[in-house]
């Protein structure tokens, strides 16, 4: 037996019996796996699904989203805005309390106030610290965070930015503090100090990860102290099909998302599960704001543009009517997702209506008509185009290929690692590229800033090279928009231009799926697949 399976072994045997919080004696803990593991547990850090859930569990922000994904109030009771929407200014709760640590007067959990906000913001953009999330901050003013006194926090503007309280509810947002911090430098990552609903325990790198109940907790549910959990128990098991296997054996609470080893094993052709599982466990489903796509680049100043039929818009009309998307959903994902036949906005934000704006259904004929306007009736002439995926998409690739090869466009395929895929998608290196992106915040903003021609920068996001000056217009003018409908109806009329233009071939809209033990009680799910635990029971 390798090392890795003994590894996971253990795992599961410290989970089911002896580990702390041990459920023979009384005790409720919640366990669950992540595969690809964690990283850091500094807020500084949370980048990717992984971190942010077990971030999500040892800190809090000045505010937070419910499963509507509407901000609330968290370390922030209240907050103001200005009229010009360049000014906020936070009241913080005064009963907030790190969690106990060496580091504090007496060992015990110190108060948070204003300045430790001031503190954590000013960490996350300072260059020395690179933080992958110093872009929350980027529209902040000089001298952007000031406390007022303990309890009252004001965050300055360089312009208006209405999206920028869902921003501050990120996990990158959360407080820490400052002596902690001192003390320990990069190593705040495995010695983390919040004020969340659990305290950080132990932590064996690539085998558990322990969290415990914060008994001294500041939110309360109906009148009794959260979290309801006495423990959080977090395996690394790395093979996905094995973590499914400990689920089904009840050695996990919760598993979230459908692999490909077990889908079919799962669920049928419509997505609902085989009745060998039914009764077994509960399955929790709901839009998950990701939009999965193909990029074309449109930079025409590069080669690979200019002696592209990509350039032609009626090829890339072509092409977006060219395949079946609810096929491809129904065969490929186990009817996982949403055919996108509107834009791309996803399915589960404000702005997503495919009656208001309509994308691309599937219309062979339509596409062979587009297709000889652009010069190249039947196909004929038409260059091979070559499509760069990973191995992850391979089989959606194909079936595009395929269906593609059936009006006359010939599709190369490539397939590259995905680390090398991101390199050379940022880099403009590939004239159509397999695409996703995952909503780092609840607006529309952020889906439709990947269009921005000033996004261009090779941090930027704009990966298309799309440029369109009525667009950008129309862009600025929503982030000077107040009024939350105004707003929404310049997105759309921004969607649909980029519909029309077609920089893209968006494939889905994803699908949050979550698989839950029958005995576990309020762990929610939300449109982005962040995990909260505060409100489990286990019974």
């Amino acid at each position: 037996m390798n090392a890795k399976w003994i590894i996971a072994a253990l795992v599961i045997v410290w989970c089911g019996c002896g580990g702390p919080g041990n459920e023979d004696e009384g005790k409720s803990v919640f366990r669950f796996n992540e595969a690809s593991g964690i990283s850091s547990l500094d807020p500084a850090f949370a980048r990717d699904q992984a971190n942010i859930w077990g971030v999500n569990q040892l800190f809090n922000g000045l505010v937070q989203l419910n499963d509507q994904l509407e901000v609330e109030p968290c370390i922030a009771y209240r907050w103001a805005i200005s009229e010009d929407g360049t000014e906020y200014t936070f009241h913080l709760r005064d009963d907030v309390f790190f969690h106990p640590a060496a580091e504090f007067a007496g060992g015990k959990g110190r108060r948070v106030t204003a300045a430790d906000f001031v503190f954590s913001f000013n960490r996350i953009i300072d260059p020395a610290i690179a933080s992958p999330g110093a872009w929350v901050f980027n529209g902040v003013a000089k001298d952007p965070f000031q406390a007022l006194d303990d309890s009252t926090l004001v965050i300055r503007l360089s312009k208006s930015f209405p999206p920028f309280i869902g921003l501050l509810a990120m996990q990158y947002c959360s407080v820490v503090p400052t002596e902690v911090v001192t003390r320990w430098g990069k190593d705040f990552r495995i010695h983390p100090v919040g004020t969340g609903p659990f305290v950080f325990k132990e932590w064996h790198q690539s085998v558990q990860l322990v969290l415990l109940r914060n008994e001294n907790y500041f939110e309360y549910d109906n009148g009794e102290r959260l979290p309801f959990l006495d423990a959080v128990s977090i395996s690394f098991i790395s093979d996905k099909q094995s973590a499914f296997l400990e689920f089904i054996k009840g050695n996990l609470d919760f598993i979230s998302g459908i692999d490909g080893s077990y889908k079919d094993d799962l669920l049928t052709n419509t997505g609902h599960l085989r009745p060998k599982y039914k009764g077994r466990f509960v399955m929790l489903s709901q839009p998950y704001l990701n939009t999965e796509y193909i990029g074309i680049l449109m930079d025409s100043t590069q080669d690979i543009v200019r002696n592209s039929p990509l350039r032609m818009k009626a090829v890339r009309q072509a092409i977006n009517y060219g395949f079946d998307r609810q096929k491809m959903i129904t065969y490929l994902r186990n009817n996982i997702g949403t055919p996108a036949m509107a834009g791309f906005i996803p399915k589960g934000l404000p702005g997503f209506d495919d009656r208001v704006v309509s994308g691309y259904n599937y219309d062979p004929a339509r596409a062979r008509k587009l297709l000889a306007e652009a010069g190249f009736e039947g196909g004929m002439g038409l260059p091979v185009i070559t499509l760069s995926t990973t191995n992850s998409y391979q089989d959606i690739s194909e079936y595009i290929q395929s269906q593609l090869g059936d009006i006359g466009v010939k599709i190369n395929l490539e397939v590259n690692q995905a680390g090398t895929h991101r390199e050379m998608v940022a880099k403009s290196k590939l004239n159509l590229f397999r695409g996703s992106w995952i909503a780092d915040y609840p607006d529309a903003e952020n889906y439709l800033a990947l269009f921005y021609s000033r996004n261009f920068t090779p941090a930027g996001p704009n990966y298309t090279r799309y440029s369109n000056p009525a667009y950008d217009k129309l862009y600025e003018l929503a982030l000077h928009t107040v009024d939350p409908q105004q707003r929404i109806q310049i997105y759309q009329q921004m969607d649909r231009m980029l519909i029309d233009d077609a920089p893209f071939i968006v494939l889905y809209y994803d699908q949050v799926v979550r698989l839950v033990q029958n005995n576990i009680e309020g762990l929610g799910n939300n449109a982005l697949n962040l995990v909260t635990l505060k409100r489990v029971r286990k019974r």
